[in-house]
């Protein structure tokens, strides 16, 4: 598997990743151990939903999924997962005044997560996009992209305000459908909704392609000392 991993060169990304998470986990350890609290010890669970979109598409990438087919099915529990890494980010709701740990610790506690969570997340996007090159323009990749993170906001919004989850799919399908085509077809009536959306939507196609162009923009540096 390593040697799959520096193939493909993604045993330092993966790696940096696996450090973080376990500084993550390190730290809400120290959490409960000084406070007997187990306030943030969430945050482990949600995390490994967050890891979920980052397996699937290491899965597809390491071992050359080309099958159509598969991809299709791929990407689509893709997709259902996806929403988990930018979630963390509303764990921020929690942070507040405690008497047995800092404030600024618990800040440090929660970003952490959120940081890791989201670049588990963006990390398979851009497998997502590189695995979708072979059949598509670049215009259709970046609207697809575009379409992903709008997605991930508004699953972000059922997961936080309905408490929806991606098992729901499976355990109680009518419901979140239910859930989600009253927002479609009376928008007007869930303001709400489409104010967390498009506000979290715009924010994360930032993120992502803030952070893709810096990745660009170290390639052209390698290009010109080459």
């Amino acid at each position: 598997m390593i040697r799959k991993l520096k193939s493909n060169k993604r045993f330092e990304i993966t790696l940096l990743l696996i450090l973080m998470t376990l500084f993550c986990f390190s730290l809400s350890l120290f959490r409960y151990y000084i406070s007997e609290t187990k306030v943030f010890l969430f945050l482990n669970w949600n995390l490994f939903l967050a890891w979920i979109p980052f397996f699937i598409s290491s899965f597809l990438v390491i071992f050359k999924i080309r099958s159509k087919l598969s991809l299709v099915v791929a990407i689509a529990v893709w997709i259902v997962f996806f929403p988990n890494s930018p979630y963390i980010l509303t764990d921020l709701f929690h942070l507040k005044s405690r008497n047995a740990i800092p404030i600024w610790y618990d800040l440090v506690v929660i970003l952490s997560y959120a940081w890791t969570g989201l670049f588990c997340g963006f990390v398979s996007l851009l497998d997502i996009e590189k695995l979708l090159s072979d059949y598509f323009k670049p215009r259709i990749i970046n609207f697809l992209t575009f379409s992903f993170l709008f997605i991930a906001s508004f699953g972000v919004y059922l997961g936080r305000f309905l408490r929806w989850n991606s098992w729901d799919i499976l355990s109680n399908p009518f419901g979140l459908f239910n859930d989600i085509a009253v927002r479609i077809i009376y928008p007007m009536d869930y303001t709400k909704t489409w104010g967390v959306t498009v506000l979290m939507g715009v924010m994360l196609n930032f993120m992502y392609f803030m952070m893709k162009s810096v990745n660009n923009l170290n390639r052209e540096v390698i290009v010109i000392k080459n």
